[in-house]
């Protein structure tokens, strides 16, 4: 193994983010940078997490989906798959350790999940952050990374970032720089 991995977390990088259910134009643009990315994470040995919004048939009945009531993300259907050359590039390699997966019911994964995460890659000096949606999921997950790895930095990747609105998108950016997270490529 690699002494002092690096981790690339793809957040939410699913269709129905980008051409599904609560998908939109600019989120299509990312993913060849996330495909990139995520081949030379591998290729040099480093880690890559894909987090995946993860709803049931139930999602209407629960706090989220009353709030946003847009059924998205079940298992069943194919909107939960990641898009495009990024999930082309996962199934190349999906048999790969150095890939990790994280199914979560809401915007942030759960704490038990980061914690096991963290028992397999205890030594994580960087961790850079992509994905959807910049002021929900991204922000959600990139708290708990830090949370998980209080020592490591946390870059935050602005230009393979996409939120619904772009003044919230920037908002958020702005958050997690304060939050001490480096953002990059604004």
């Amino acid at each position: 193994m690699k002494q002092n991995p690096r981790l690339l977390a793809v957040i939410d990088y699913q269709n129905d983010f980008v051409t599904g259910a609560l998908g939109f134009d600019r989120a299509v643009e990312i993913d060849e940078g996330i495909a990139h990315l995520v081949q030379t994470y591998l290729a040099q040995g480093d880690h890559v997490l894909f987090t995946y919004d993860t709803h049931g048939d139930n999602y209407l009945q629960t706090r989220e989906g009353r709030a946003l009531p847009v059924p998205h993300c079940n298992p069943k259907e194919s909107g939960w798959r990641l898009f495009g050359k990024t999930q082309e590039q996962c199934c190349e390699t999906c048999a790969n350790s150095q890939i990790h997966t994280i199914c979560k019911s809401t915007f942030g994964m759960a704490p038990e999940d980061a914690c096991a995460l963290g028992r397999e890659l205890p030594d994580l000096k960087e961790i850079l952050v992509v994905g959807v949606v910049t002021n929900m999921c991204v922000i959600s997950n990139a708290i708990l990374l830090q949370a998980q790895w209080p020592e490591a930095q946390i870059t935050i990747d602005a230009a393979l970032c996409r939120g619904f609105d772009e003044e919230l998108h920037a908002k958020a950016l702005d958050v997690m720089e304060s939050l001490q997270m480096k953002v990059i490529n604004r």
